[in-house]
């Protein structure tokens, strides 16, 4: 009897060619969307909201296309919960979260798979360009193959247990010959851009989304340069990043750049380039998924898709975990993630709380 695969389908044109490829390989597939949130409620440019809208129709042309069932999902409340709050709240400390860590952590593939283990699924299946590898030592998380479309950086967080039933069939294609695949099979997405942005702000408004979201706004404050100076006046701490250039209003002999966000003084801090660099960080909830000796050479990345930098890791004794970059890295941000590599393999990863 063949196993049973949930295949996550997005709508998009990856999740669609994983499901074809799953079927081809002999299992017996059921597509599911995710219902997470009404876009109508989040985004004000309604040009946006409608073509997100045609996910779900997308994802069921697509199934119908290849005979599978298909269901809807609905997990909005767990997504309230478990993502968009604790985004906005990351915003309103003077953080930069990552949302779709959470998604995957602790929708895509643990609500998710509890609802496909109903159905009398073996596995999860997602459109990730990343793959899971199993030896004597248990079950690894590796890169995909193709560098430019390899996501192992938002898939961090899975636990050995939760990758022991995840497939990610994409893991050795190149999106040219995914979208290859689709057209030859004759999907409705084929050709479908990709979304750049957060699923659920789709214009890109994080500030407006937030104040609504929380029907309050901290107002205006002011932008501080390195020696403390008011230097102009910004919209609201959270509206910024740091290392972010553009958009800040303030004309001067040199480029500015944040560097620094006090939320309970509505204050951002201005600085130069230079003063963006760091060479150390301390992330908090950290997930291994490979041991690491405290002087094993590691290499890191702080952003998707941002180079690789050696590093050092160790643990500290209340648990969180110090990075040491053995060459300055840019614009460390606290809320992003510091993902640790041993050649392919993601070893672990942790949410960044400070840098130093």
């Amino acid at each position: 009897m063949a196993k049973k695969a949930m295949i996550a389908m997005s709508g998009g044109v990856d999740s669609s060619v994983a499901a074809y490829l799953m079927q081809k390989a002999g299992y017996d597939c059921v597509g599911v969307t995710m219902k997470l949130f009404d876009i109508n409620d989040t985004c004000k440019n309604r040009e946006k909201a409608c073509s997100a809208g045609e996910n779900e129709k997308d994802a069921k042309s697509v199934a119908d296309r290849l005979g599978i069932p298909y269901k809807v999902i609905d997990l909005q409340e767990d997504f309230e919960k478990e993502v968009i709050d604790p985004f906005v709240n990351a915003y309103l400390c003077g953080m930069t979260p990552n949302p779709c860590v959470e998604c995957n952590r602790r929708l895509k593939f643990r609500r998710l798979y509890d609802k496909g283990r109903e159905l009398g699924c073996d596995l999860i299946v997602t459109g990730h360009y990343a793959r899971v590898t199993e030896d004597a030592e248990g079950f690894h998380l590796l890169k995909g193959r193709d560098p430019g479309k390899d996501q192992s950086y938002v898939l961090y967080a899975l636990t050995p247990e939760q990758l022991s039933h995840t497939c990610f069939p994409l893991g050795d294609y190149s999106k040219e010959e995914i979208r290859r695949i689709a057209a030859e099979q004759g999907f409705i997405n084929a050709d479908r851009p990709e979304s750049q942005d957060i699923c659920f702000i789709p214009d890109g408004d994080y500030r407006a989304f937030i104040e609504t979201r929380t029907g309050k706004a901290c107002g205006p404050g002011d932008f501080v340069n390195t020696r403390g100076e008011v230097v102009g006046t910004h919209k609201g701490y959270y509206a910024y990043t740091i290392g972010q250039r553009r958009g800040l209003g303030i004309s001067a002999p040199a480029p500015y750049y944040v560097t620094e966000i006090l939320p309970e003084e509505n204050i951002v801090r201005l600085g130069s380039n230079e003063d963006l660099f760091h060479s150390d960080l301390i992330a908090d909830g950290f997930n291994w998924i490979e041991k690491v000796e405290p002087d094993e050479p590691v290499r890191a990345r702080i952003r998707y898709h941002q180079k690789e930098t050696e590093a050092r890791a160790s643990i500290l004794e209340d648990g969180r975990v110090a990075v040491h970059f053995l060459s300055p890295v840019r614009a460390i941000t606290a809320g992003q993630s510091v993902v640790l590599y041993k050649d392919d393999h993601v070893a672990g990863g942790g949410t960044i709380v400070s840098v130093g």
